[in-house]
């Protein structure tokens, strides 16, 4: 049996103001085309297909394009959601979705109630077990969270994920392709820093063990680097279809080609799919700037262009668009305070949006960030990320 392993589109994301739906829609259209020639006999998407939960009609457009296509070559197709897509939305249409070959499944569910998708396709029976994202806010009864400290909090959370993986493994038959699709952070992945802070660390990293051995193929979306999770089962991230963002600049893009028969693992071969606009971080100071930008003038996608200066240079964001209007963001660099330094080799190079509060905090008023204060900042964090989930 021969499966395409893909995820995280993030169709209807926009980057500084730019849409880059054109650009994910090109790379499924080469998706679709590969799938064709390469006689896969199914395609699945593990989360994160949209980039908002009430992404905009062009958006869907491009998706249910893409899907019908894939009936019209006899490709069926199992998609769940992620955390930025709504599941309560991908449910609704999912009956919808049937009729073009597409099983679709937007919240964890038991295998018998639609948690584990068998089909017959031309080379045998596909088995998946499928575990959409799952919010802790929505996996957890209320009362637990009102009752139970953070640490115990984080446990169950890991406990009831597990739990459910294992019941959806006692759907998997000795005749058939056994496979988990997931979205999910498993301890020891190599982040974009693209993905959403919150979903991918904390109570959301996940160990691999909790994945099941049964499997033949682990398909795992939410991490935007395509990469191996050593496993005892074959394990990948897809990764990102496009490069989101300027922290995947320069990354090779693609999919899992799954080539894999009942009882024996899989074997994955990662397949590229060409970028329509690269993104490209440009890094060079006053002396070096026009030349940096005379040499990436022509340059096909979006930049970032990070100047060393000692102190402001005026006109500078005309400057650098008036010869490369394709630039999206300028970022002008100084030397770093005494402050600063302190606090950063402290705190290391790694995003945080808790720590850069801090730091903020620091900076401007001289006193570490009161915990009451701090405590609401996280708060408010997670109140917003909650709201997108």
């Amino acid at each position: 049996m021969r499966l395409i392993h893909t995820s995280d589109w993030h169709l209807g994301r926009r980057l500084k103001g730019e849409d880059r739906t054109p650009e994910i829609a090109a790379a499924l259209d080469e998706l679709l085309k590969q799938a064709k020639e390469l006689q896969v006999d199914a395609v699945l998407v593990a989360g994160d297909i949209y980039d908002v939960p009430n992404p905009p009609a062009e958006a869907e457009q491009v998706a249910y394009n893409f899907f019908c296509k894939l009936k019209e070559a006899k490709i069926p197709a199992v998609v769940i959601a992620g955390n930025h897509d709504s599941p309560f939305r991908i449910d609704g249409i999912a009956k919808i979705l049937s009729y073009i070959g597409v099983q679709a499944l937007g919240r964890p569910q038991k295998a018998n109630k639609g948690g584990v998708i068998n089909l017959d396709t031309p080379s045998g029976k596909l088995c998946v077990a499928a575990m959409p994202f799952a919010s802790e806010r929505r996996l957890l009864k209320y009362e637990y969270l009102w009752t139970k400290d953070d640490l115990e909090q984080r446990q169950h959370y890991r406990y009831c994920v597990q739990k459910i993986l294992n019941y959806l493994a006692k759907g998997f038959r000795n005749d058939s392709v056994n496979v988990v699709m997931a979205h999910m952070t498993i301890e020891g992945s190599n982040r974009a820093y693209s993905e959403v802070d919150y979903y991918t660390r904390d109570t959301y990293i996940l160990s691999g063990q909790m994945l099941p051995t049964e499997a033949q193929y682990i398909a795992l979306g939410h991490i935007h680097k395509p990469q191996q999770i050593s496993n005892a089962a074959p394990t990948y991230y897809s990764g990102s279809l496009i490069q989101v963002d300027f922290g995947e600049a320069g990354e090779e893009k693609g999919f899992y080609l799954v080539d894999v028969e009942p009882g024996r693992p899989a074997k994955p071969e990662f397949q590229l799919l060409p970028c329509q606009k690269p993104l490209k971080v440009l890094k060079c100071d006053e002396a070096n700037l026009e030349e940096t930008l005379e040499a990436n003038r022509e340059h096909p996608g979006f930049l970032k262009v990070i100047v060393e200066l000692n102190t402001p240079k005026i006109g500078l964001a005309e400057m650098v668009r008036k010869l490369c209007p394709q630039t999206l963001i300028i970022e002008p660099k100084y030397p770093k305070s005494e402050l600063e330094k302190r606090v950063e080799l402290q705190e290391g190079y790694q995003f945080d949006s808790v720590q850069e509060f801090r730091r903020y905090y620091l900076q401007h008023q001289g006193i570490e960030v009161p915990t009451p204060v701090l405590e609401a900042f996280k708060q408010l964090q997670q109140e917003m990320s909650d709201a997108i989930a």
